[in-house]
């Protein structure tokens, strides 16, 4: 698959940040998707262990979630962990795995933030313009701002606002289950966003891809490599 690199990850921190304040206002988050014309879904992931960084890009197809796809990459782990900066830490590792990928999502689902994020260029949004591609971010634990009560029924959800602005939603994917965060990255608005996570979330609290590539990621070993598979 093609991929569209914007700039070297050899950064420092505070190179990084100035460069997602750079890329910000190039990303697209008021496109709607037609869902019912969505058939290939990407689930990403990246697991670190001992300071190697493990991808994993999981296509599925819909509505039956078969496995279309899987692509692998391992490298060593290129930047320290600080907050707000996952892109610089994973980015590596992702557009290798990108670049093995024979069939062309749809949509990519990403373990991470899209624009909710404090310089709105989470992880989703970050790699949606290497992408080029429609991106959502789905997190387990918010980064930043703030919402309200979300009811109990699977469906439900409260805007996640941070400095006056709506950047996600709290979404509750599973009745009486916490929720988890979804924002738009690239290409997309928040509406699709949800509307794609729920039909992404028939059993479970995590959209199907996303558990997929979760667990390829966590049982990637070289004795188990993917590569272009």
């Amino acid at each position: 698959m093609r991929i569209y690199p914007r700039h070297s990850w050899n950064v420092t921190p505070t190179e990084a940040v100035a460069l997602q304040r750079r890329l910000k206002p190039e990303l697209i988050t008021t496109t709607p998707l037609d869902l019912k014309r969505i058939r290939l879904v990407a689930g990403v992931d990246v697991s670190v262990k001992n300071n190697v960084s493990n991808a994993a890009v999981v296509v599925v197809s819909l509505p039956d979630f078969r496995i279309v796809e899987k692509a692998t990459a391992e490298q060593p782990t290129p930047f320290p962990y600080v907050p707000g900066l996952l892109s610089f830490r994973e980015g590596p590792v992702l557009e290798e795995a990108f670049s093995r990928l024979e069939s062309e999502p749809d949509v990519f689902i990403f373990d991470g933030m899209g624009i909710a994020h404090p310089r709105r260029m989470g992880i989703a949004a970050h790699m949606g313009l290497w992408l080029e591609r429609p991106t959502i971010g789905c997190g387990k634990t918010r980064l930043c701002g703030s919402h309200g009560d979300v009811m109990e029924t699977r469906g439900s959800f409260a805007p996640l606002m941070d400095r006056g602005e709506n950047i996600g939603v709290a979404l509750r994917t599973r009745a009486r289950v916490a929720p988890v965060y979804i924002s738009p990255g690239h290409r997309t608005d928040l509406g699709s966003a949800i509307g794609l996570i729920l039909a992404c979330t028939p059993r479970w609290r995590l959209p199907e891809p996303i558990r997929l590539a979760h667990k390829t990621a966590g049982e990637f070993t070289p004795e188990t490599r993917l590569f272009g598979t």
